[in-house]
């Protein structure tokens, strides 16, 4: 009696629409399952992590009908979101440069001191327990405040401010997965705000002394294609080309800034005779060339016996490993080798405290110091 009873002939969504969500970073796509009644689009995205607070709806949604099996219509929902940024005003290296007036150069003291300055680890973009670009650009204009009380009474012959890397966050490092979600800018508006908050640290010092700029190039601003890194290290770097824009701005208005300082094309560092009278041959390096702090010296050794560009320099400074260190290490008397790991001005290496059992993080600091001609360094450093 039953033969000729069929089952209900399956009706499937238009293949276009498949529930799913696609994000680059910045931008993105959500796809609903059918629904029978519109959502709330931001509470849709929040229930996948994507919090109203960080993400915004852009757009009018598209969307598709079909009816089901027991005659209700559905619709799926496809619209665009991304991260946002509105906070920001970019260009912002442009449009603090237009306010920038020319400047007079500032006498030198002739006290034969100069002031180091080592910002490291900026990761511009990098979101973390210690909040997003907005909580760096307060804390990195917190340490420039205090870098400039220094400044104001310390009559320096000059100011060295060197860029010890991973200035930005990047987008494709060994984490990419987590850094597409973590992150708060783009590639690009990490590189132009990191930009301003350099050109902010130069403005601010070139009203003290002659400025020494130099960068160094770091893993997180290496050119890289599916994580590997391309191109010549001391050129396709991040750091660099920010440097580049600075000097075509510092020359623009003025800035008396009297050496750039990059590394040779198929080098990741330099070294420099501060005072050129050979007292201080000052070395800097990322850091990332070493898996762990306590390798620097066998690299530091090595670089010396294959006579590198490294071999001459009495004090070296790294960044890369986030926190405080000053060691010295072996050197005969008035002629020691030391060395100074710069700390850290990031949002939070949160996997890395995890991995430690809830531990490992650093203060968050600006490494400075005084060198003076003819004097030994001893150690002595401020975390500003």
């Amino acid at each position: 009696m039953l033969d000729d009873l069929q089952p209900a002939k399956k009706v499937d969504a238009p293949t276009g629409f498949r529930p799913a969500i696609e994000f680059d970073g910045n931008e993105g796509v959500a796809t609903t399952e059918g629904l029978p009644a519109a959502p709330n689009f931001d509470e849709f995205l929040a229930e996948r992590g994507y919090s109203p607070e960080e993400y915004e709806v852009v757009g009018t949604p598209r969307t598709s009908q079909w009816q089901r099996w027991d005659g209700e219509w559905l619709t799926a929902y496809r619209f665009h979101f991304r991260k946002k940024v509105s906070d920001v005003d970019l260009p912002t290296l442009y449009a603090e440069a237009k306010k920038s007036k020319k400047t007079k150069h500032p006498k030198r003291n002739a006290t034969g001191k100069a002031f180091v300055i080592c910002p490291a680890d900026f990761q511009i973009g990098k979101g973390g327990s210690r909040g997003g670009h907005l909580e760096s650009i307060e804390r990195i204009h917190a340490a420039y405040d205090r870098i400039e009380e220094k400044l104001k009474v310390g009559k320096y012959d000059q100011i060295v401010i060197l860029d010890m890397g991973d200035i930005v966050e990047g987008v494709n490092n060994k984490a990419d997965m987590d850094q597409l979600i973590t992150n708060t800018l783009s590639p690009m508006q990490q590189t132009d705000l990191a930009a301003a908050l350099i050109w902010d640290l130069i403005k601010m010092a070139s009203k003290y002394a002659p400025i020494t700029y130099g960068s160094v190039a770091s893993n997180h601003c290496q050119f890289r294609v599916n994580k590997a890194a391309v191109g010549r290290p001391g050129v396709d770097d991040w750091g660099v080309v920010i440097l580049q824009q600075i000097r075509r701005l510092a020359t623009e208005v003025g800035l008396p800034v009297e050496r750039w300082l990059v590394p040779h094309p198929h080098d990741e560092g330099f070294a420099f005779d501060v005072f050129g009278d050979g007292s201080h041959i000052l070395g800097a390096i990322h850091g990332h060339q070493v898996s762990r702090p306590d390798s620097f010296q066998s690299f530091w050794t090595k670089a010396v016996f294959n006579d590198t560009y490294l071999a001459a320099t009495t004090l070296m400074v790294t960044g890369h490993f986030h926190h405080h260190r000053v060691e010295q290490f072996s050197g005969s008397e008035n002629r020691e080798r030391w060395w100074v790991q710069a700390s850290t001005m990031d949002n939070g290496s949160d996997w890395f405290t995890r991995m430690n059992g809830g531990g490992g993080d650093s203060t968050t600091a600006v490494t400075c110091f005084e060198l003076e001609a003819g004097v030994p360094f001893r150690g002595k450093v401020d975390l500003l």
